[in-house]
């Protein structure tokens, strides 16, 4: 079994439980905040729906500079509706899934760099970089978002059982 073959169920699991959660954002509390100090519901749906678009540039390049020097650092979208938060995720799942399966083991193993003006802030193998990066933190944006559902009276989906508003 090939690297890609081993992640894409989990991978496949992960964005359909993401979705889930996402399809039920309402536009009208996009800024909405648990605290001051809390991202908004908005940025936490924006920040999962970009994340899984690092697959691509994480498995074709061997790093990401936030920050290159003489260049414009990086910047996260600004999504102002579900739909587009939606859209934007759907494309980042359809082209991460793609290539992910298209991914040798070879390629999984090599090193990858998350650079601020060329100094490297983390580096580990590209798998490392799926696993934590992608899908770990997805979970745990997606724990966040679950948390803000609940504080705002929005059902909560059923991710890996029933939840208290769906017992399937």
């Amino acid at each position: 079994m090939t690297i890609a073959e081993s992640i894409l169920p989990e991978f496949d699991m992960e964005m359909a439980g993401t979705r889930k959660v996402l399809e039920r954002i309402p536009d009208d509390k996009l800024d909405w905040k648990a605290h001051p100090k809390s991202n908004s519901i908005g940025w936490v749906a924006t920040h999962l729906a970009e994340m899984v678009g690092w697959v691509e540039g994480t498995l074709t390049q061997d790093n990401w500079d936030l920050n290159p020097e003489g260049g414009e650092p990086y910047q996260a979208p600004v999504l102002n509706s579900r739909q587009e938060i939606l859209d934007l995720f759907d494309a980042n799942v359809v082209a991460a899934r793609k290539r992910i399966a298209s991914t040798s083991d070879e390629e999984f193993v090599k090193s990858w760099s998350l650079l601020s003006g060329g100094e490297p802030l983390i580096t580990m193998p590209k798998i490392g970089v799926i696993r934590t990066w992608v899908l770990n933190h997805s979970i745990h944006h997606r724990g966040h978002l679950c948390v803000y559902l609940r504080l705002n009276d929005i059902p909560v989906p059923a991710l890996y059982g029933p939840s208290a508003d769906e017992q399937e």
